[in-house]
């Protein structure tokens, strides 16, 4: 490494806010990025360790050591080579991914992390900045055509690499705008759009055809997202898609939400995340919506403790809620974790966002028992809830009695993941389906994410189930190697 004391001379440099007043009064991304100046020296403090853990603790296996070193050398063009050899989108990754591999930093055993993520947060911003970020169309065609299915990050990566190994590829998507959940999931706060757009517009100089507004099968307006962002004007048989393409790949999300089976679940008020948030993503997009979830002067209730739940509450916080509470079932995680315990691995501990700094009340081990009925002007509509506190008794949530509890809400957000894709899309391609309903496509026994129906691959959320983005890249990434191999017999294409 350039700096091999580092390490010893340098703390960890954090990625600067907007002050809370500023930031909730609009959509626009808050972080300040580090500049060139404190990237240098937060690459200074990656350690010559010898066996880089930070690689594999990253899904898509970032080159971490050489694109820190190429930073504190100043040679920031070189970095982003290094940083596409393994990653299409690190502009997405660089604002929303958690970062498992700081958690595998060989620094994280006694010390603070590297920031990595800040500085691929920095590399790629300056990157687009001096127009280093260019189309790569490929050399030569193949005559071979591709269908993709989804346009998440899954989806894109394929194509991108599909695209360049010669590969003539259509994306279809059912919503009217690119980018599947990264479109419509992540508020506009954390990831501006802008950042897709580009992304699209880089890929169709380099071949890949978007066909929007298109149902595949019997994709038919399913889940809570769908409903918002449905704005399908075609439908694409899986006949027609096996006939005029030579392989298939299908890259949906898991859309399908878990759902809170209490008294009062059919009352007016009470909305899945996914119902929530997109419609704000549209708003902000420009488009006019009849009827839109808003927060503006009401109690708010966000069930799910993880990262849509965090979105709502950032979200709720910028309509102007009267207050928003977070609860989440499992008991409070420690504030630090027992890093000789769990260290290479992702830990669990305590994590606040910037979401639940902008205001918010946060309840652990506590289950919904009802939602509780209005009466009168609010007959029909939820006014609060019904709650009692677990506790973890021989891996079981057992309710703790005498602490049962009444809230007041207005509104209530149902946050607590995701059970599987779109199931309609698999059968009617007639695909196999796991036990959690995931498309059954093994990459462990030679299969190549190929499923039961001949040359009709699947990769992503519809594959291995809701996970984050950046393994959603992994997955179109080595997915695409496969599809490339499966239509030329051999592929150049890195995993």
């Amino acid at each position: 490494m350039g700096k091999v004391t580092g390490f010893l001379e340098y703390e960890r440099l954090e990625e600067g806010y907007e002050p809370v007043e500023k930031r909730v009064k609009n959509w626009k991304e808050f972080v300040i990025t580090l500049n060139a100046d404190q990237g240098k020296q937060q690459a200074a403090r990656c350690m010559d360790c010898g066996t880089p853990f930070c690689n594999s603790g990253c899904p898509v296996n970032n080159i971490i050591p050489d694109f820190n070193d190429l930073v504190f050398r100043n040679d920031w063009q070189s970095a982003i080579e290094v940083l596409h050899q393994t990653n299409n989108f690190p502009e997405f990754t660089g604002r929303v991914c958690p970062a498992p591999c700081e958690a595998a930093c060989t620094l994280n055993v006694n010390d603070d992390a590297v920031g990595i993520k800040s500085i691929e947060h920095a590399i790629i911003d300056r990157a687009w900045a001096e127009g280093w970020v260019a189309p790569q169309p490929p050399k030569a065609k193949t005559g071979k055509k591709v269908a993709v299915v989804g346009s998440g990050p899954a989806g894109l990566a394929a194509a991108q690499q599909l695209a360049r190994a010669g590969h003539d590829v259509t994306v279809f998507e059912k919503n009217s705008r690119i980018g599947g959940l990264l479109r419509y999931g992540i508020p506009d706060f954390k990831m501006e759009k802008s950042h897709i757009d580009r992304r699209i517009a880089q890929m169709q100089a380099e071949g890949v055809v978007f066909r929007t507004g298109v149902l595949v099968g019997a994709m038919a307006k399913e889940g809570p997202a769908a409903k918002v962002t449905n704005d399908a004007k075609d439908t694409v048989t899986p006949e027609q898609l096996k006939a005029e393409f030579d392989a298939v790949l299908l890259t949906g999300g898991s859309e399908t939400s878990r759902d809170l089976p209490v008294p009062g679940r059919e009352l007016d008020g009470v909305h899945f995340a996914m119902e929530f948030l997109p419609m704000q993503n549209k708003v902000v997009a420009g488009d006019k919506l009849k009827g839109q979830i808003m927060a503006t002067g009401k109690h708010v209730i966000v069930i799910g403790g993880g990262d849509t739940g965090s979105d709502c509450v950032g979200t709720s916080n910028r309509h102007g809620a009267a207050s928003v509470t977070q609860f989440e079932v499992m008991p409070q995680p420690p504030e630090e974790e027992n890093k000789p315990l769990t260290w290479p691995y992702w830990p669990t501990k305590l994590r606040t966002s910037s979401s639940h700094e902008e205001g918010c009340t946060r309840e652990f081990a506590i289950a919904t028992k009802e939602l509780v009925a209005g009466t009168g002007k609010d007959k029909g509509r939820v006014v609060g809830l019904k709650t009692v506190h677990v506790e973890l008794q021989g891996g079981k949530l057992v309710e703790m009695p005498g602490t049962e509890k009444e809230y007041k809400a207005d509104l209530v957000l149902l946050a607590m993941g995701f059970t599987s894709p779109v199931g309609s899309v698999l059968d009617a391609f007639g695909i196999d389906k796991d036990a959690r309903g995931n498309a059954k496509a093994s990459v462990d026994d030679g299969s190549g994410y190929k499923t039961n129906v001949d040359k009709v691959f699947a990769a992503g959320d519809m594959r291995r189930g809701q996970s984050l983005v950046v393994w959603a890249i992994r997955e179109g990434r080595q997915a695409a190697r496969e599809v490339d191999r499966f239509l030329t017999g051999a592929t150049r294409l890195p995993r």
